[in-house]
C-alpha cells in the first residue's frame, strides 16, 4: 500500500466516522466503524475528490463493484491505489 494513499483514505474516513486516524484500521469494516450508507456515500465524494479520480460506486447496489471492493477500509485504499495507477498510466 502506498503511504501517501493509505493515509489519505484513512483520514477521509475517520472524517467521515467522526473518528481518531489511528482508531481506522486497514481490516476494519465500515459497519464497524459505524459509518452509514449516507456516510459510504460523502466517503466516495471525498476519496474522488481529494485524488480527482472516478469511483465505479452505484449507491443503489454498493456491494456489486468488483472494481471497487468496500468490505474493509484495506480493501478501499488497495482500490483507490489501483484507480490513481490507472489514472497516471
Amino acid at each position: 500500500m502506498s503511504t501517501e494513499v493509505k493515509d489519505r483514505v484513512i483520514a477521509i474516513i475517520a472524517q467521515q466516522a467522526v473518528l481518531d486516524v489511528v482508531d481506522v484500521k486497514p481490516e476494519a469494516t465500515l459497519e464497524s466503524l459505524g459509518i452509514d450508507s449516507l456516510g459510504l456515500v460523502e466517503s466516495i465524494f471525498a476519496i474522488e475528490e481529494a485524488f480527482d479520480i472516478t469511483v465505479p460506486f452505484n449507491a443503489n447496489e454498493p456491494t456489486e463493484n468488483a472494481a471497487f471492493d468496500i468490505s474493509t477500509v484495506g480493501s478501499i485504499i488497495t482500490a483507490v491505489e489501483s484507480l490513481v495507477a490507472e489514472q497516471q498510466a
